[in-house]
């Protein structure tokens, strides 16, 4: 199973090279900030979508999206919660989200920060922004493949 991961896209135009590349994938996951039901419908009109509302989600979001979730996937359990608080203290804020839950990945967003990492035997893996140009080390999305081998996240930087 292939997996299209995208947060934080703040109701600004989504690059084609990854709406391109989700005409591949099995689902999208959105991990918060949409900022616009435009952006839901934009995404939906590719593949359909599971995610999670962010800080700067309307209610009109969160009537669509919950806080949190954990998705059943190709037999494992992936988390995805957008995240809050300060950057360097995210991975702690979601570690904290799932704590007492069986998860083998875990989505999130809210720093902007592109980060693929296996902790304790879990994989944390935040997308980064596509659009983001400020907070970001550079505009990127992800894809994690599920396999009955275990799950590989990838970051795709934005070439253009």
């Amino acid at each position: 199973m292939k997996i299209g991961v995208v947060a934080d896209t703040h109701d600004l135009p989504l690059p084609a090279q990854m709406l391109k590349e989700f005409k591949g994938v099995d689902l999208i996951v959105h991990a918060g900030d949409f900022c616009s039901l435009d952006v839901v419908e934009d995404l939906r009109r590719i593949k359909e979508v599971a995610g999670v509302y962010g800080n700067m989600d309307g209610s009109d979001i969160r009537r669509v999206f919950p806080r949190s979730q954990v998705l059943k996937l190709g037999g494992r359990a992936v988390g995805v919660f957008h995240g809050e608080g300060a950057p360097q203290s995210i991975l702690q804020k979601v570690q904290a989200e799932f704590s007492g839950k069986r998860v083998d990945a875990v989505i999130f967003g809210h720093s902007h920060q592109p980060l693929n990492e296996v902790i304790d035997g879990v994989l944390y893996f935040n997308p980064g922004s596509p659009n983001d140009t400020v907070r970001a080390p550079y505009r990127s999305y992800g894809i994690l493949e599920l396999t009955d081998k275990g799950i590989k996240g990838s970051i795709v930087k934005i070439r253009n």
